[in-house]
């Protein structure tokens, strides 16, 4: 199944009832195109939203601890009980080392939650594939939050993250930054990606429905 993760990053367009209202809006096109939904959220908004919608609610991020004295940290199985189903790790706007990558995705599985595992490159995408994440998420930094999607100016990282990953693992590959229109998406799955990671084309849309269906839409042509 294709899926489709919005990160709401903290934008002010995505916290607070604006998350809420845009998981609604997912969770409709979901039902009407078959896409998975999922929406990672800023981690006080988990349980709002978790409680507001049928659609799987992610972290933005989680720390590789465990029950312990961690104050100010962030702990899985606390989100768990907030309503999250899993948490993105090593977003290149929140980066940890590779054991924390390994000891994260651990974590989430040991919990019964997803991960999704960002890397910049093919490279690092096969390297962090080894620790079986659900997914991995391949956005080269330099291209997040603009205008021009890696589809358009970088497909061979996508293509070459999506045949390193298949040699290693069963994760999936999602394809992320840059991404604002079904033209993209539709790259994105034709270059073997199982879905989307997208922020600003979605939270900073002026019509929100209208962007998330064209981007479901094209999943399932």
């Amino acid at each position: 199944m294709h899926v489709m993760v919005v990160n709401t990053k903290a934008y002010r367009e995505g916290m607070g009832n604006e998350a809420i209202k845009i998981a609604k809006i997912m969770e409709k096109v979901g039902k009407e195109t078959g896409i998975r939904m999922i929406i990672a959220v800023q981690h006080a908004d988990v349980h709002r939203v978790a409680s507001n919608v049928e659609i799987d609610v992610f972290a933005q991020h989680i720390d590789a601890i465990e029950y312990g004295s961690h104050t100010g940290w962030i702990l899985a199985e606390g989100l768990k009980e907030a309503g999250a189903g899993g948490s993105i790790i090593n977003h290149s706007e929140h980066p940890v080392t590779i054991n924390e990558i390994k000891r994260s995705v651990e974590i989430l599985r040991k919990n019964k939650m997803e991960s999704i595992v960002c890397a910049s490159d093919n490279e690092i995408a096969k390297s962090v594939a080894v620790f079986q994440p659900d997914y991995v998420a391949v956005e080269p930094p330099e291209l997040i939050g603009g205008d021009i999607s890696v589809t358009k100016t970088k497909p061979s990282v996508v293509k070459n993250a999506v045949e390193s990953v298949r040699k290693v693992s069963n994760s999936a590959v999602l394809c992320g930054a840059g991404i604002k229109n079904g033209e993209d998406v539709r790259k994105a799955i034709e270059l073997g990606s199982s879905g989307i990671l997208v922020a600003s084309g979605v939270v900073k849309a002026k019509n929100k429905e209208k962007i998330i269906m064209e981007m479901a839409s094209a999943m399932v042509e």
